[in-house]
């Protein structure tokens, strides 16, 4: 039987809760698992986009107060556009995303691989304030394998949008077993999230981890297997 995605309506409907912007983004709620996107995210081309957030930051800017004429100021529209489009959002146009070729397990390689430490930087879809942190990622091979550097782009993918850690968290796993053709896939997730710590609580100490575990890694054996492998210090 298929699981039902549980969204944040399902969840407010049945509970009868009525939350505003601000406390839905303070509680840390996703909306489901897919990111939210317009059904006209791409009918601009990519620098139509850089020219209208080129125009709207600067009027951000100017209702700031900024001097936009000084020359420390005046280019940092432009930047922040082209660094909106070309980076830290790339992961929302699906033309960015990573190409994987799938190759046969002759080496018949049947236990656990594990990525780790993989470095991401998001954004809190709620403030637009960086999330970074390190991925973790593991996979038990149901006959193909992928490139080890495509781990890591399928990560950097998914962080380079607007986003939720859950979510985040989500997209990857459910990504790596389409792909792999299995659901015996795990992802931890550690992060820190400036929303937390620059703004709101202002709680510089904490982080967020966020887990899935699919298939064989939902068996405690191998769970712990995969735990045991992130933990170990590895020194080079």
């Amino acid at each position: 039987m298929k699981q039902k995605e549980i969204t944040l309506n399902t969840l407010l409907n049945s509970n009868k809760i009525q939350l505003s912007g601000d406390e839905i983004g303070d509680e840390h709620i996703s909306t489901g698992i897919k990111t939210p996107m317009s059904a006209n995210a791409f009918k601009l081309s990519d620098d139509e986009k850089m020219k209208k957030i080129e125009f709207h930051f600067t009027e951000i800017m100017e209702t700031l107060g900024l001097d936009l004429s000084d020359d420390s100021l005046k280019g940092t529209p432009k930047r922040v556009a082209k660094m909106y489009i070309k980076e830290i959002f790339s992961g929302l146009n699906p033309a960015n995303k990573p190409k994987i070729a799938l190759f046969e397990n002759k080496y018949q390689y049947k236990q656990m691989l594990v990525e780790k430490d993989i470095t991401f930087y998001s954004n809190c879809e709620h403030h637009f304030v960086p999330i970074f942190g390190k991925a973790h990622v593991a996979y038990i091979s149901n006959g193909k394998v992928i490139g080890l550097s495509k781990l890591n782009r399928i990560v950097q993918y998914f962080a380079k949008r607007p986003q939720v850690q859950e979510r985040l968290t989500n997209q990857i796993a459910i990504e790596l077993q389409n792909i792999l053709q299995t659901k015996d896939v795990a992802i931890i997730i550690d992060a820190k999230h400036l929303c937390v710590s620059s703004r709101g609580i202002q709680d510089n100490s904490s982080a967020t981890v966020s887990s899935f575990y699919g298939g064989k890694f939902e068996e405690e054996a191998t769970r712990q297997e995969f735990l045991k492998y992130v933990e170990m210090k590895t020194n080079y």
